[in-house]
């Protein structure tokens, strides 16, 4: 079983979708798609999205919740939480070894969690 794809809920469609798609621009992940209410990442084997919730409530994050990228170098983990940063994310861990994982998490403008590691 692995991972197929990752939606996280925005408030701001138009901020949401200039941060990742700056975040994005230099990994495989590219947009694909975008509506009213979705925007679509895509690479071979993994899509993410940024959504309008359905059901008309605001979105918020998950307490706890988070999604981890293996973003295939140590390199790419501190280039992507720095851009993560410089686009206006927050830190919730600069990068660093964490077990057998060397890490680093942030949090998107709508406050939701990603961690980048190899």
């Amino acid at each position: 079983m692995k991972l197929d794809y990752c939606v996280f809920g925005t408030n701001s469609m138009e901020d949401a979708i200039k941060f990742y798609d700056s975040l994005f621009e230099k990994t495989e992940l590219k947009q694909v798609l975008s509506t009213d209410r979705m925007t679509f990442w895509q690479c071979e084997d993994f899509a993410f999205a940024i959504a309008k919730p359905f059901d008309g409530e605001p979105a918020s994050n998950g307490n706890g919740t988070m999604i981890g990228l293996n973003v295939g170098s140590t390199e790419e983990v501190k280039r992507l939480y720095s851009k993560a940063i410089e686009l206006g994310g927050t830190c919730e861990g600069e990068p660093g070894q964490r077990g057998p994982k060397y890490s680093a998490y942030v949090r998107d403008l709508d406050k939701n969690k990603i961690v980048f590691s190899v």
